[in-house]
């Protein structure tokens, strides 16, 4: 296992169990489906976040998971110029949509393959054709919310 691998492990393991397990099931699939992108990690200050791109700029990636302590997002970065004629998408920011997974199974329900699939075919710079995509460590914040939920007050 290299570097980057070993330290996104490490970043996965700072939430709780059910979650750092989604987490890394998410990543696998995702890595498996689109295994010639350049994933990006970014130990963020609010969530973890992997980004699927064709190159090493974040600013071409077409899709990336974030980690919170309670959920795992499927970001669409593309996403608010795609078809969702079932209207799975959430938000209304100008590039930006997402979908909260109930888990790594979701990435199999029809209309989820079929949002991905929109979202690489209307990519502006597709995945590459080959290869395998490296993993990149691209930054760590200093400073992080917690990785585990916390108690509710009562």
């Amino acid at each position: 296992m290299d570097s980057a691998e070993a330290q996104l492990e490490a970043f996965i393991a700072k939430f709780s169990p059910d979650i750092a397990a989604e987490a890394s099931a998410v990543l696998a699939r995702l890595a498996a489906r689109l295994p010639t992108a350049h994933r990006q990690v970014y130990d963020n200050y609010n969530a973890l976040a992997v980004g699927f791109s064709p190159d090493d700029r974040s600013s071409n990636a077409i899709l990336s998971i974030a980690v919170y302590p309670r959920w795992v997002s499927l970001f669409f970065l593309q996403g608010a110029g795609l078809d969702d004629p079932d209207g799975i998408l959430k938000g209304d920011g100008s590039q930006v949509r997402h979908v909260v997974l109930k888990g790594a199974d979701d990435l199999d329900r029809r209309e989820i393959v079929a949002m991905i699939d929109r979202a690489l075919a209307a990519a502006r710079k597709p995945l590459p054709a080959s290869g395998n995509g490296p993993l990149v460590i691209k930054s760590v914040s200093a400073k992080q919310r917690p990785r585990r939920p916390t108690a509710k007050p009562v």
